[in-house]
């Protein structure tokens, strides 16, 4: 799997904002992508030493629209933890508006 497919985008939200100021950076990541290959990815894209990479799965959530009844798509998150000093420059500009 190619670096560009293992790490899909980043995650916008409060909570990732929050965890970007202690140098933790949220990725929605491929759902077969292992750790290693997380960690592999980040490092060649960013140019960044990754310290720790902790992952979760999202579970679907049902969602309704009038009587049409779904669910929204699982998909799994990884939380990238990099060396002190170093960032990402994807989120240098929101961590200022905090």
């Amino acid at each position: 799997m190619d670096h560009s497919q293992v790490i899909i985008r980043p995650v916008v939200s409060e909570k990732s904002y929050v965890l970007a100021t202690a140098e933790k950076y949220t990725f929605r990541v491929h759902d077969k992508a292992h750790k290693t290959q997380i960690k592999q990815a980040v490092e060649a894209l960013f140019d960044v030493n990754v310290v720790e990479v902790r992952t979760s799965k999202v579970p679907s959530k049902p969602k309704r629209r009038g009587v049409t009844a779904g669910r929204t798509r699982a998909w799994k998150k990884a939380v990238v933890q990099v060396a002190p000093g170093q960032s990402i420059p994807i989120f240098q500009g929101l961590e200022a508006d905090l």
